[in-house]
């Protein structure tokens, strides 16, 4: 094998003529926000609820929004941390922050009081968005003691009227002394300050990993980063000129910032936001905006699908759905086309890759690997380079497994303040991405699993993904997680959590069994335990860390 089997990038000839073109992405999506304003500035830019903002509006808020930040002191380079669901005031935050030169850092808003004084202080954030729940409950305590000295207070029932009690189930609180509100900020007409727009080498987030193998480091996503992928995405998508995006994913995340914000407002469309994810809200909202195209974990198809007034005219007005940020088992693509339309398109990214760097193109379907029943990610773009290579960093043939290496305008150029880390993560600039997975001859990108989660159990290899993958084929499962846990005699074996489908009923020794006919015997979970619903992250990912811990105390 020789690094020319994948430096032939053989994934090119499944590509259209439109995604292979070359592209010219803006420096940022604040020239693509301008262009629009200019050229557009009646078309609604974002809609919430009965809410809409225009691109006009959305130009000058987030303008004020930058002349308050200046004001208050915060100077090119600073950081500004925007912990807020998905609500206008994410927006206007984000491009308020750009504006005023400083760089965003994301914060998932269901982070704990220790995991967001990591973030504010390895960072050293100076200006912090959140609502005003969130600061009354805990966040004035947790800034106190961190560099923050600037703070915005928002509450998500502004910019609209309909007050939906299954999201929007909160009071208005009293005008805090010791914040600004971040709406009235908007309105209040403050000046952007003078200077240059940041450039495509400029650092516009820094993103924290989910820090399953560790502390979480910060990811410094640049502007040429996202602009590269917003970009991609509009050439490759084939989307009508004026796209509606639903934004599923939760915008603080990679996926949803990328795939969602900047792929929409850099093709001059629409995004309908809708606070949170919650089935009934997000079906109709598909009804009343009728999007044309959303991305989200497969978690979330799930519990569209179990919906109990869920009907196939839902979904009738997306010309694509994209499922990333999670595993997505081949049996709910078609259990979701067969009972609604729409097959769902599979893609692959990290956060150190500024989301995607291989997806399913519009125009073609996975396939599944006839060996391991995995469900292809779909291929790499025209720019980026994936290898596989062993334990030793020697590629691999084509259908054989190792690690999955990418190289790309996408990938990050390092780690915020972590040198080591930078080094041992990105080698020359080329991303490890510590997954494990294999290329077929065609180019069809295959994941496994990560490296840390296969599980030893005497001896053999279990990948959790192949035993999840058989679980949810039974008709019962609704979600399922599979970990290693602690064995006398094994030293690990495979345990299953399931969640099941609304009405449905099945036992643990009935699914064991179930696996048991459909697996090898190593593979086969010897415990399944049956939950409520898993654990999941903001983003709709399936914990298995909180299951292993929930495993090993057992």
């Amino acid at each position: 094998m020789t690094a020319s089997h994948y430096a032939a990038q053989p994934w090119l000839a499944l590509l259209s003529d439109a995604q292979r073109a070359p592209v010219s992405p803006p420096d940022s999506l604040l020239d693509a926000v301008r262009r629009a304003a200019s050229d557009t500035p009646g078309r609604t830019a974002l809609a919430y609820f009965d809410g809409r903002l225009d691109y006009g509006e959305l130009d000058r808020l987030s303008d004020s929004v930058a002349g308050h930040l200046a004001a208050r002191g915060l100077e090119r380079g600073d950081r500004v941390a925007i912990l807020l669901q998905n609500s206008p005031h994410f927006v206007l935050a984000l491009l308020g922050a750009w504006k005023a030169g400083a760089v965003v850092v994301p914060v998932n808003p269901m982070y704990k009081t220790r995991e967001v004084a990591h973030v504010l202080h390895d960072a050293e954030v100076t200006a912090l968005v959140c609502s005003d729940r969130a600061w009354a409950a805990y966040l004035r305590d947790t800034a106190a003691d961190s560099p923050v000295r600037i703070v915005l207070t928002a509450c998500e029932r502004d910019f609209q009227t309909r007050d939906d009690a299954r999201v929007l189930d909160f009071e208005r609180l009293p005008p805090a002394a010791d914040t600004d509100d971040l709406t009235a900020v908007a309105r209040a007409g403050h000046r952007a300050p003078d200077g240059p727009g940041p450039g495509p080498s400029d650092i516009a987030l820094i993103s924290y990993t989910s820090g399953t193998s560790g502390t979480p480091k910060g990811a410094t996503n640049t502007h040429g980063n996202l602009m590269h992928n917003a970009e991609r995405q509009r050439t490759g998508l084939d989307l009508p000129g004026v796209p509606v995006y639903f934004a599923m994913a939760p915008l603080f995340h990679i996926t949803g910032m990328v795939a969602q914000l900047a792929g929409c407002l850099n093709s001059a469309g629409t995004l309908v936001l809708a606070y949170r994810f919650e089935a009934g809200v997000v079906l109709d909202a598909f009804m009343e905006h009728r999007p044309v195209y959303t991305v989200g974990p497969s978690t979330a198809f799930m519990a569209l699908a179990a919906h109990p007034d869920v009907t196939p005219d839902h979904f009738s007005s997306f010309r694509m759905i994209s499922s990333g940020g999670a595993p997505l088992p081949p049996a709910l693509v078609e259990k979701f086309r067969a009972g609604f339309g729409p097959y769902i398109h599979n893609g692959y990214g990290l956060t150190e890759c500024s989301a995607p760097c291989a997806s399913v193109p519009p125009h073609l379907q996975a396939p599944v690997d006839p060996v391991s029943g995995t469900l292809a990610v779909g291929v790499p773009g025209p720019d980026t380079y994936v290898r596989i290579v062993d334990d030793q960093g020697r590629e691999v043939p084509f259908g054989e497994q190792g690690e999955i290496l990418v190289r790309g305008p996408q990938v990050v150029p390092g780690y915020w303040r972590r040198p080591d880390a930078t080094a041992e993560t990105f080698p020359g600039g080329e991303l490890r991405t510590g997954d494990i997975g294999f290329m077929d001859a065609k180019g069809w990108l295959y994941v496994v699993d990560r490296k840390k989660d296969m599980i030893n159990a005497s001896g053999f290899k279990v990948w959790p993904r192949e035993v999840e993958d058989v679980l949810y084929t039974h008709p019962a499962v609704r979600e399922a997680a599979v970990v290693g846990v602690p064995d006398g005699y094994r030293g690990e074996t495979v345990k299953a959590y399931i969640s099941l489908r609304p009405g449905s009923e099945t036992d643990p020794g009935a699914l064991a069994a179930y696996c048991k006919e459909r697996l090898a015997a190593y593979k086969y979970p010897r415990q399944v335990e049956i939950l409520a619903d898993l654990p999941k992250t903001a983003s709709g990912k399936i914990l298995r860390r909180e299951l292993r811990s929930r495993g090993d105390g057992a």
